[in-house]
């Protein structure tokens, strides 16, 4: 299903956008599923095994930062974890697949939170960075509404520190210390119902979505 230039970008850059992989059909009913999970997040007031709220979450107006493990909790996200379309687009990268978990990154229209820079890779207990994560794009990603940059070709480099100034854990890199080129970074843009493939070891982040067009 991938062309030799999809091939030839996510060995050298480490991240490809396959666009329009799902169906209008089946964004909308991941849509309407995402909605339901934000009307319900008014009922909670913290952080839980299913959301991770903005700092700015109330009952009266609920805003959701992520998901957890949205696939246990619907079927409608479960299929599209399951999706013969993406398996068989990662076949062609690994020649075998082992899902691993999924999370949904709601960065809404007007105040979504940025992500800082970072590799998954710090993340995960592994020691094969065969890895890789798909982000299914249920609106449109665009210049203005916070899509994921990636630095090309920094999957190739180092595992960089996500220690903050006191030694703890923070998640993120610190991109002076780590002097990365930031002006290298590409957005991965594309329509609603495209997927991104990132490797594991790619540093990546994005901004806060200050437009009106929702980004999940």
């Amino acid at each position: 299903m991938l062309t030799d230039a999809q091939r030839a970008a996510y060995r050298d850059d480490g991240f490809i956008v396959v666009p329009n992989l799902f169906s209008a059909g089946e964004i909308a009913e991941l849509r309407a599923v995402t909605d339901a999970f934000v009307r319900d997040s008014a009922q909670i007031a913290a952080n839980d095994e299913v959301y991770d709220l903005e700092d700015t979450h109330s009952a009266a107006e609920p805003r959701v930062r992520r998901i957890k493990t949205p696939h246990a909790h619907h079927e409608a996200y479960f299929r599209a974890s399951r999706s013969p379309a993406v398996v068989a687009i990662l076949e062609e990268l690994w020649g075998s697949v082992r899902y691993d978990t999924g999370k949904l990154n709601l960065k809404s229209a007007g105040y979504g939170a940025p992500i800082e820079w970072h590799q998954d890779w710090a993340f995960y207990p592994h020691t094969n960075d065969d890895l890789a994560a798909v982000g299914i794009m249920l609106d449109d990603f665009t210049p203005q509404n916070g899509p994921m940059m990636v630095i090309p070709g920094s999957h190739h480099g180092p595992i960089f520190d996500h220690h903050g100034p006191d030694g703890c854990f923070c998640g993120a890199i610190d991109p002076a210390a780590a002097k990365l080129d930031l002006d290298k970074a590409k957005p991965c843009l594309g329509p609603a119902g495209s997927i991104t493939i990132h490797h594991v070891r790619a540093v990546h982040g994005s901004a806060t979505n200050f437009s009106g067009l929702e980004r999940r």
